[in-house]
């Protein structure tokens, strides 16, 4: 029986708190899950997931201020039982999957799960018996930025979620209460993400990847429908090819170098050693956990999920997993069949999933086709791989999750009280949920407007490309950004229009849903007002890191300073201005003669006209169908031709 002990390799000593605070990120959320399943009580429930949060974000906090600034840190934690234990999960875990597959009749799923089963077998009890991990655990500047994604909007999530799955059941009283399970498979959701970022040995990453595609299979289908048992099928078929695609990485990064942990093998990389087949299968998991496409349809059919599923899944944790994968990988990327993989299917996917976003009026299949879109973005930047394309990549990830798990649970709150996720059905929504809309605007504001984050971080990736001298990836990304200031500005100005007559219903929302939503919407103002200091202070030492340089700053800090001061200015004007201001209304000209009540008007024929706002599709030109099939063809093909080359090249017949 083998010895718990852990050992620091590179860092700052005085570091076993670090572990420890490790350890307890991935090991509470799981005794937290555990006793959800017993918390029968709505009011010992929601005390309890608050409490559990807030540990949560106080010990994600706690970690990254006291070693999140070290470097890479690295920790030997072995013990047999460990090893043991999680193998014995990946069995009961494939077993589980191919019951389930069995159960449903879909055959392919079982299959999937019985070869990664054997894949991991084969490994551990073959080439992986004499490959020792020294190092298991670490914590460096990008798992520091993903822990804090996490342990934050992950938590404000769940919080969220207390008081919407409240609506949910009441909304849907003939359905079992089911809550203890949903947030038992939150906890150990977030659980699983901790040991993502925080895992060295790639074993062990491949373990928590695998709970991640578990769960989200499991809440994609809660509600049981048809609908849902097919989108959580889908998932999971999908997710489990990555993960096979996963396991034959280690497996080849076994055989090949003798390794099975990350920093040895992006050492390896650098190193000039023959790495691009297990790369570019990793960087193929990471497509597949991102939604890439040709396997983008999978977090499309998420939707059909609660909210709070839909925001975990697309913004903050599941789909944030495979960026984080990419970017891990990007020093040792750039203009090979890997790096080639990542730019050419990020770039495709970011202009026609942007394209079918255009012809989409479901406010959460937009959200879905903007997220799938800005994933690919991140993944092209990362695919690049110099020093100012994955600057741009780490803050598009960091500005993504934040703004676009605000823009769901708006999106989801909006639902439950005016009976729609349409963004045509939101007209007057300033009149009715005037709080909830001016959110949403900063939400959607944030993903396109300067001079919020997301559009100089986008800016900062054009000028990566420019300097890659990569034609293919500037087309992809100003024909791409283009239709995006479409569809966003399309929405924003549903959200802008004040209708009277409107009853304000927002009264009935709960305190939680207003808490969530709050923080994200502070969260959105205030990291683009600490722009410079994030760049300086965070992203410069990280990137020297990754990339061997003392520091790295994408733009002057002057820029950013301006930037921040435009910020604050947009915030203090309207406060200086218009506070306590008397607000005079008139009559709206609403091209024709009105009728008094701003809403109605005499019409051509003498006949009373309701006013309506209503936008422009172009499903002809931008449908999701025909944007769909030629984002998948074209992904599909770049993706088994790049992985082709790299097995011949591997396996020395070019």
């Amino acid at each position: 029986m083998g010895t718990l002990k852990y050992h620091i390799r590179r860092g700052n000593t005085g570091c076993c708190d670090a572990m420890f605070l490790i350890l307890f990120l991935i090991l509470f959320p799981v005794f937290a899950a555990i006793i959800m399943l017993f918390m029968k009580s709505e009011r010992q429930r929601s005390a309890a997931v608050t409490a559990s949060v807030a540990v949560i974000m106080a010990v994600s906090v706690l970690l990254v201020i006291r070693y999140g600034g070290r470097g890479l840190v690295l920790f030997e934690l072995g013990s047999d039982i460990i090893s043991y234990s999680i193998l014995l999960a990946e069995i009961l875990l494939a077993a589980g999957l191919f019951c389930m597959g069995v159960r449903h009749k879909r055959y392919l799923a079982s299959v999937l799960a019985v070869i990664q089963a054997v894949l991991v077998l084969s490994f551990e009890f073959g080439i992986g018996h004499g490959i020792h991990a020294a190092n298991n655990l670490y914590i460096d500047g990008l798992s520091s930025i993903m822990v804090l994604i996490i342990g934050i909007a992950g938590s404000l999530i769940i919080i969220y979620a207390i008081g919407y799955m409240r609506d949910f059941q009441h909304h849907n009283p003939e359905k079992e209460d089911r809550r203890p399970q949903f947030f038992f498979l939150m906890f150990v959701f977030l659980s699983a993400m901790f040991g993502i970022v925080l895992s060295n040995n790639l074993t062990w990453m491949l373990f928590f990847w695998e709970v991640t595609t578990v769960c989200s299979f499991l809440l994609i289908g809660y509600t049981k429908t048809d609908e849902a048992v097919n989108s959580s099928f889908r998932a999971l078929t999908m997710n489990l090819l990555g993960g096979i695609g996963f396991a034959f990485a280690i497996i080849i990064a076994g055989n090949d170098l003798g390794i099975a942990e990350m920093n040895r093998f992006l050492d390896a990389g650098l190193s000039g050693a023959s790495v691009m087949l297990p790369a570019g299968l990793l960087v193929f998991a990471g497509m597949v956990k991102a939604a890439q496409m040709p396997f983008h349809s999978w977090l499309l059919g998420a939707m059909v999920a609660p909210t709070p599923i839909s925001a975990l899944l697309h913004s903050s944790t599941m789909v944030k997993a495979g960026v984080f994968m990419v970017i891990k990988l990007s020093p040792i990327l750039g203009l090979n069949s890997a790096g080639m993989l990542a730019m050419l299917v990020g770039g495709t996917t970011f202009l026609l999933a942007s394209m079918a976003a255009v012809s989409q009026s479901n406010a959460k299949r937009v959200l879905a086709y903007s997220t799938i879109a800005n994933l690919g973005l991140i993944i092209a930047c990362a695919g690049v791989g110099t020093e100012e394309a994955v600057w741009a990549a780490i803050m598009l990830t960091i500005f993504h999750a934040v703004t676009k798990s605000l823009l769901f649970l708006c999106v989801g709150t909006a639902e439950h009280h005016i009976g729609s996720r349409d963004i045509e059905d939101m007209d007057g929504l300033f009149s009715r949920m005037p709080k909830l809309a001016g959110m949403m605007i900063i939400g959607i504001a944030g993903m396109f407007l300067a001079p919020f984050g997301m559009l100089v971080a986008k800016w900062t990736a054009i000028a990566s490309f420019v300097n890659a001298e990569s034609i293919v990836l500037i087309v992809c990304v100003c024909f791409g950004s283009a239709v995006t200031v479409f569809y966003w500005g399309k929405w924003l100005g549903k959200m802008v229009a004040v209708m009277a007559g409107r009853e304000n219903t927002e009264m009935t929302v709960h305190r939680q849903e207003w808490f969530a939503i709050g923080t994200f919407a502070h969260l959105v103002v205030a990291l683009c007002i600490l722009f410079p200091i994030m760049s300086e202070h965070i992203l410069a030492p990280l990137i020297g890191n990754m990339f061997g340089s003392v520091s790295y700053m994408a733009l002057p800090s002057a820029n950013l300073y301006i930037m921040s001061a435009v910020m604050m200015l947009m915030i203090l004007l309207p406060l200086v201005f218009f506070r306590g201001k008397k607000v005079r209304t008139g009559q709206i000209y609403m091209g024709g003669v009105g009728t008094g009540d701003n809403l109605t008007f005499i019409g051509s024929a003498d006949t009373e006209v309701n006013i309506s706002f209503r936008n422009w599709y172009m499903k002809e030109w931008f449908g999701e169908k025909r944007a769909g099939n030629t984002g998948a063809v074209i992904a599909a093909s770049v993706t088994v031709c790049l992985l082709t080359c790299s097995l011949l090249v591997w396996g020395g017949i070019v």
